[in-house]
């Protein structure tokens, strides 16, 4: 009998949430604007950080979100008060999204004492619980069942709120995350599982290392329904993610999306990326860049004159700059905060 009815929540989850491109919901100006200042300000946050890097500011490891804008901003937009977001090691767009301040997670790049974690967490390891933010995590899927964790403290508390848990399609293929995808059904957490697919794990394309490319069927055997994306474009990214969070606060467990995107840079600051063409990414540029598609329905639609998203593009160049300023002249951590927030 339990799993007849098990069955029978599959598909009508599958009925909701079909395998198909979502129906675009428009946008009111207002979201139209939101989503340009907020893609603009991760795309010209994360070319400050590459050419910081460039300079020996920022050492250790740095993966670019560079093309990826909409698919954080698009959930964020989505959100409700309080749901929290965990993510992989390409997470600067994650932070800045939360609403973390950029001079903060910048000086953690740089590694100074006024960055998000005290200049210790560097680049893939920043915190912010003030802002429901659960960190970027260095090893690869490890995020998952810690997102499965957050989800799990939520349905305990009966406090009404999801986790976005962020993964990449290389992600998508470890042990773990299936580990938590069979919890996370059984126990019915609040837990989205955004599986952002730019087609490239490292440097092998999803065609190489998967065997089943569709990644928003990796929840069918425990029967977790999934929907493809265009994580290209704002519109789509947020109608979905506005669906499966009101899956989730129904009390119907967990859900994946998956978002079809793409990443201009390398996987890091140093990879050549020589393992695709220029071609085929310019062609991504020019005809799916997320920032380029809400400008140009801005100016179509006479919502915004080419004036105004100047002003928005030189308010969000002055606030990078100021950001990137701070932190390279904030001082480093003092050699004692070594020993603090350890945990023995």
């Amino acid at each position: 009998m339990a799993a007849a009815s098990s069955r029978a929540r599959g598909e009508s989850a599958r009925g909701m949430l079909p395998n198909a491109p979502a129906k675009i919901v428009p946008f009111s100006k207002d979201e139209e604007l939101t989503a340009y200042r907020m893609m603009l300000l991760i795309r010209r946050f994360e070319e400050k950080a590459g050419q910081m890097y460039g300079m020996g500011l920022i050492g250790g490891f740095c993966h670019l979100y560079i093309g990826q804008e909409a698919v954080v901003t698009g959930v964020i937009m989505a959100a409700g008060e309080g749901d929290q977001t965990i993510a992989s090691y390409r997470d600067h767009g994650h932070m800045l999204a939360c609403g973390m301040d950029p001079k903060a997670v910048m000086a953690e790049l740089t590694g100074r004492r006024s960055g998000a974690s005290k200049g210790k967490g560097g680049s893939m390891h920043m915190f912010s619980r003030a802002k429901q933010f659960y960190g970027g995590h260095g090893i690869v899927g490890a995020q998952v069942p810690l997102g499965s964790g957050l989800a799990f403290a939520n349905l305990y508390r009966g406090n009404g709120k999801i986790c976005f848990t962020y993964l990449g399609d290389g992600a998508a293929n470890q042990g773990q995350v299936y580990e938590s995808f069979n919890m996370a059904e059984l126990w019915k957490l609040p837990v989205v599982y955004v599986i952002e697919n730019n087609r490239y794990a490292m440097g092998t394309s999803v065609s190489r290392s998967s065997a089943v490319t569709d990644l928003s069927k990796r929840g069918q055997s425990f029967n977790i329904p999934g929907e493809q994306v265009d994580g290209m474009d704002v519109r789509a990214v947020k109608a979905a993610a506005t669906r499966a969070a009101e899956w989730c606060r129904a009390g119907n467990g967990p859900i994946i999306l998956e978002m079809k995107t793409y990443r201009y840079r390398g996987h890091s600051m140093s990879d050549p990326a020589k393992y695709r063409s220029k071609d085929e990414v310019q062609k991504m540029r020019e005809e799916h860049d997320p920032i380029e598609q809400v400008r140009a329905r801005l100016l179509a639609s006479k919502q915004a004159s080419e004036d105004d998203l100047k002003k928005i593009d030189a308010d969000v160049r002055s606030i990078i700059s100021e950001a990137a300023d701070f932190a390279s002249h904030e001082p480093e951590p003092d050699a004692a905060e070594l020993w603090t927030d350890v945990l023995a």
